[in-house]
């Protein structure tokens, strides 16, 4: 409901700000030529992400089902809420031979949030140093820095010091008999297993390569597209947009992010100077969107071809992992108000 009310909004304010009959002609007279090579360099980024997420697994799939699996997570976080996209993800890797656990799919796709999370904040601060970005912005990666860089630090600690929270847990198990009950030591060991590249600084460095040149590959899509409308592209404009774009994901909205997407892009380009005329600015943004949007879900359905599953057989599989998770919770919270 609130996403709705938040998309609805973000649409309304959107449209009394345009002249139809302007983005129109701006949407008409655009150079689409500059599509083709900024598709390109994205799904270069779908296939660096892949790589990224395979060094995370310690290789525990092939670069082929990887990059299904991960297309078809996107797809899936563009069709419904709460990001069950990554819940997909899970699930599809717990069907591969061998299966890959849940709780070890789970504590990479943590990892790679916040290397995202990461680099979005070096987009950010590229564009601090470099010129004005919206005061929005700026609160939000003042907000975002402390929370990315300290959720990485925890998960190196953690990574580094598996013993310590493997023991921790036993200590309290002891205390806590009933806990014996829940699997506990064995997820806790799968999801230790999730963060052991942050333990071996060749696949660290890895990871951290991967996400640097996979949004790369974003900001050089971004700022080749920008000569669709504009005649001169700017990086920290680029920046800029990709960064509020990014943020604008963790609003809430319907899903696909239709409207909060397109006015974090509007927001950053009035910002630096692109947002007049706005109907240019909103017809950009509505493209940026718009071939994300259809890029995720072309690559998303050739990836549920190639991994044979249907919608309704992949929502029933994150549905039990989601009812997994629910009662884990319920029965850890029960252990606790009986003690």
């Amino acid at each position: 409901m609130l996403g709705g009310v938040v998309s609805i909004l973000a649409v309304y304010f959107i449209l009394s700000q345009i002249d139809i009959a302007l983005f129109r002609d701006a949407m008409r007279d655009a150079h689409y030529i500059y599509v083709l090579p900024s598709v390109l360099f994205l799904l270069a980024g779908l296939v660096t992400r892949a790589i990224r997420w395979r060094v995370l697994l310690s290789d525990g799939l092939s670069f082929h089902r990887a990059f299904s699996i991960l297309n078809v997570s996107y797809f899936v976080n563009g069709l419904l809420p709460l990001r069950a996209g990554e819940f997909a993800r899970a699930y599809l890797a717990t069907q591969v031979e061998p299966p890959v656990p849940a709780p070890k799919s789970i504590s990479t796709i943590i990892v790679e949030r916040l290397l995202d999370l990461l680099a979005v904040l070096a987009l950010l601060f590229y564009a601090l140093i470099s010129g004005p970005v919206p005061d929005e912005l700026r609160t939000v990666g003042l907000i975002a820095a402390p929370v990315g860089i300290a959720g990485f630090l925890l998960l190196v600690m953690l990574a580094n010091r598996p013993r310590f929270a493997l023991n921790s847990l036993a200590f309290f198990t002891k205390r806590l008999p009933i806990l014996e009950r829940l699997p506990l030591q064995k997820l806790a060991l799968q999801f230790f297993d999730g963060l052991a590249p942050l333990r071996r600084r060749r696949a660290l460095t890895q990871a951290l390569f991967w996400t640097a040149i996979s949004w790369g590959f974003s900001v050089a899509a971004g700022y080749i597209l920008m000569f669709t409308f504009y005649e001169r592209a700017d990086w920290v404009v680029t920046a800029s947009f990709i960064a509020a774009a990014a943020f604008a994901i963790a609003v809430p909205a319907v899903p696909g992010n239709l409207g909060t997407y397109e006015l974090s892009i509007i927001v950053a380009l009035e910002a630096l100077g692109y947002g007049e005329p706005a109907s240019t600015a909103s017809a950009f943004a509505v493209l940026v969107h718009g071939i994300n949007l259809v890029l995720y879900a072309l690559v998303g359905l050739i990836g549920f071809l190639q991994e044979g599953v249907s919608l309704n057989q992949l929502s029933a599989g994150v549905r039990q992992l989601q009812r997994d998770a629910t009662n884990l919770k319920v029965a850890t919270q029960d252990v606790s108000q009986r003690d």
